[in-house]
């Protein structure tokens, strides 16, 4: 048996004797699964046709390796082979390595075999290709192929050729100098007033995260809506607004639930609306990018029994769930960034300010007592807000809750040493909000509630554009 650390020493000493052991095809299929992988970097010079018998090998998964480590020579006298492979090669995820390795290649003689794996059925395998003819994106035939693939109908491989094209636009440096700032007229505030008129007054791009949860349709009395497309239509111009003074490639997480609406008499049957799933749709559409479902389940206790008559009668179709969770939905406004583009905007102190050090969730199911409060009758707890708050911003962040309700978006992100910005139009839920600010902001700071006509004017005074 061999060990890596003897394929690292025979790569250097170029033994082709012992790789001629090593991937000989009649060896233990985990022999050579181990060899295969262990490779790592291969020396220039290495000899490429040791992996040709492997290619024919029965286990897919080490012909995938053998066709990998081909392509890492980068050598184009193995191009006849790597298309023929490809062409032949029945496993999907083989059959995709081989087009990367080709891509690899970096050659212009790729280019006609390239162009035409892009019309295959499989869209992994056109992006693979797609990949490859990039490195030639002036040449014109790459150009006509891309412009081919605008329409096609797999939305990622679209999305790939809008990033491309976007590309061509000169990006607007300003946003990335104040990717750290928010206007300072925004931080600490809770603005009463009806959040669709808030919105207005904010400039592109100043919110960093915004966690909230919405009023559930026609649950409450300070939430009643002619219809639920009128409700989803609310929702969507609120979010929509959102994702236009949200910062490029940062984070939206929503918490909601479906809802039952009850019936109007024994002689109707109640109605329960599946919010998370139906609006959804509208924000991929508005381009919020789906990242992550978050179930929050609470105690048995917290929900509402709806068992009742099952429980006595055993009927079935009669049988009606008791729910104690409820969805936490985590959305990125989409970006060709990634994710560690942002984290880059900031200077190391900030990042490791920022840490969540110590126990943490590692699954979508968070268990979370629920939360209540005397005068509003539907809070989310601190400890959710609080794990958002810190897996989704940084400290100094502006952290954004439409929907401010009583405060407790605000209260936990001054905890964490995060800015806040809270709209909310029910008096008495501001009310109660600025006792629990008052205590967060004690005795340095008093809280900062304004109505729509002061907050128009401070940001005009303060010069804040849209």
């Amino acid at each position: 048996m061999f060990t890596k650390t003897d394929i690292e020493r025979e790569k250097l000493n170029q033994n082709t004797p012992f790789f001629e052991n090593v991937l000989a095809p009649n060896n233990e299929e985990q022999h050579l699964l181990f060899a295969l992988k262990s490779l790592g970097k291969l020396p220039e010079g290495f000899d490429g046709q040791l992996f040709l018998p492997l290619l024919e090998h029965q286990n897919p998964k080490i012909r995938c390796l053998a066709i990998k480590n081909l392509g890492k020579l980068k050598d184009e006298k193995y191009l006849t082979t790597l298309i023929a492979f490809a062409e032949i090669e029945k496993n999907t995820t083989t059959r995709r390595e081989a087009v990367s390795a080709i891509g690899r290649l970096k050659a212009e003689s790729t280019i006609p075999v390239l162009s035409t794996f892009t019309k295959d059925t499989d869209p992994k395998i056109i992006l693979q290709a797609l990949r490859g003819l990039l490195y030639f994106k002036e040449h014109p035939d790459v150009k006509e192929t891309i412009t081919s693939l605008a329409a096609h109908p797999n939305e990622i491989i679209r999305e790939q050729i809008e990033k491309e094209m976007r590309h061509t636009v000169p990006s607007n440096p300003s946003k990335t100098q104040n990717h750290r700032h928010s206007p300072n007229p925004l931080k600490n505030l809770m603005v009463c007033a009806d959040v669709q008129d808030v919105t207005k007054v904010i400039p592109d791009e100043s919110i960093h995260l915004t966690f909230t949860s919405p009023p559930y349709y026609n649950a409450r009395d300070y939430t009643i809506f002619q219809s639920y497309n009128a409700y989803l239509d609310f929702l969507s111009d609120v979010f929509r607004e959102t994702h236009r003074i949200t910062k490029e490639g940062r984070f939206f997480v929503l918490n909601t639930s479906p809802v039952i609406v009850p019936r109007i008499s024994r002689a109707h049957a109640s109605k329960r609306y599946a919010i998370p799933y139906d609006i959804h749709p509208r924000l991929t559409e508005m381009g919020w990018e789906f990242i992550d479902d978050i179930v929050w389940m609470k105690p048995e206790y917290a929900a509402k029994n709806r068992n009742g008559g099952f429980f006595q009668h055993r009927k079935p179709l009669g049988y009606k769930a008791n729910s104690i969770t409820e969805n936490v939905m985590v959305y990125r406004k989409k970006s060709d960034k990634l994710i560690d583009w942002n984290i880059r905007q900031y200077d190391d102190e900030t990042i490791d300010a920022s840490k969540v050090f110590g126990e943490y969730e590692k699954t979508n199911v968070w268990q979370i007592n629920p939360a209540t409060d005397k005068v509003h009758p539907a809070i989310f707890p601190p400890e959710l807000a609080s794990r958002v708050i810190q897996f989704y911003s940084f400290k100094g962040d502006l952290v954004f809750d439409p929907f401010g309700g009583s405060g407790t978006v605000g209260y936990v992100a001054l905890t964490h040493e995060r800015n806040y910005l809270l709209c909310e139009k029910e008096v008495d839920y501001v009310r109660q909000a600025e006792k629990k600010l008052d205590a967060a902001l004690f005795p340095t700071l008093m809280p900062r509630i304004l109505s729509l006509e002061e907050l128009q004017r401070e940001m005009s005074e303060r010069n804040c554009d849209l």
